[in-house]
Formats: structure tokens, sequence, C-alpha cells
């Protein structure tokens, strides 16, 4: 399979972010982006959040035209699930998610669709991630790994999932047989 076309365009901190060895990485992790386009989404990316002058990052970001934009090279480590950034890498698919309530009792309905062109994309950066990177073996979503749950912003009485995403909306079965990967979950 041909390499996909990826623009990269690099974070302003991403040199600043932890070098790893790609042999230490063995999972890829699907996230939406939750943000209505590829252009709040790198604004939100930007944001420097941490003392160590980084923010929180998918690797890469689909665009719902099947672009691959790379922001993070897979040789950092970038901030994006909890627990597992050392050993992933992240991949992002523009989608609006629960775009703006993401904690909203009442709107936590995943129900955008993802476009064939992001899938067809995503197949592709997963089939060549795997020819570079050998040691990948497992896909998760990152609902699959962040479990957690927190006050609803509507009622604080209400617990909500801190992360939905993918969502219900992805579809796993297409990617799973594509990819030859084990889905944590």
């Amino acid at each position: 399979m041909p390499r996909p076309p990826i623009q990269r365009n690099p974070l302003p901190y991403a040199e600043v972010l932890a070098a790893r060895d790609l042999a230490a990485i063995d999972l890829v992790v699907i996230h939406c982006t939750e943000l209505p386009d590829l252009a709040m989404a790198r604004r939100y990316g930007e944001r420097v959040l941490y003392e160590s002058g980084t923010g929180n990052s998918g690797h890469y970001y689909i665009d719902r035209d099947g672009s691959i934009h790379e922001y993070v090279d897979p040789d950092r480590i970038a901030h994006h699930t909890r627990g597992y950034n050392p050993r992933s890498i992240g991949i992002e698919l523009v989608n609006s998610g629960r775009y703006p309530h993401w904690l909203d009792s009442r709107q936590q309905a995943m129900d955008e669709a993802y476009t064939g062109a992001q899938v067809e994309a995503l197949i592709a950066l997963l089939g060549d991630l795997r020819a570079r990177i050998p040691s990948i073996t497992s896909i998760a979503g990152h609902e699959d790994l962040d479990l957690d749950e927190v006050e609803a912003s509507d009622d604080p009485a209400l617990k909500v999932r801190r992360k939905r995403d993918p969502g219900t909306q992805f579809p796993w079965q297409q990617i799973l047989d594509a990819v030859p990967l084990l889905r944590l979950s």
C-alpha cells in the first residue's frame, strides 16, 4: 500500500515533548476532536497547559475531507490519553462530538457520522504506521481507556463520562477488518 499523503505542520512546542524510541509504541488511540473544524482543533492543540511549555494534542489529525495532518512526530510523546501516552500514538478525527456542551448531561449523544474519506484515510494511515512501526499491535478508542466520570455541567448531582470518543458512529468493524490490530476495550 502506498504511503498516504501527510501534511506535516508541527505544533510550536513539538520539539519540547519527550523523545522516545519508536519500538516503545504498541498502541494507537482513536479520538475525535469534539470541535467543529480542524482550525479550532489546531488552536486547542497550540494551547500551552503545562509548565514544560506543552499542551494536549494528538500526533495525527484527519479532517472530514480525508486530509492527514501530523502535528507531533511519532518519536515524541504527545499528551492525548492519560496513562497511555508513552506507549501510544494519538489519532484525532475531526468530528463535532458533543461540542460545545461536552459535559451537559442532556447533550451526551455523539451523532455526527465520520466521512468515508476520513475512514479511508485512517485505514491508510494505520497501514502506514504498522509498516513503519512494527511494534504497533493494538488499537483503542479514548472512551475505552479513560473511564472517568465527572460532574455534569448542567447538574453537579449527575455524573457523565469525561471522554466518549470516538463514539458510537465510529466504524470499528470496518477498521478492524482492514487493519490487523487487536482492539483493547
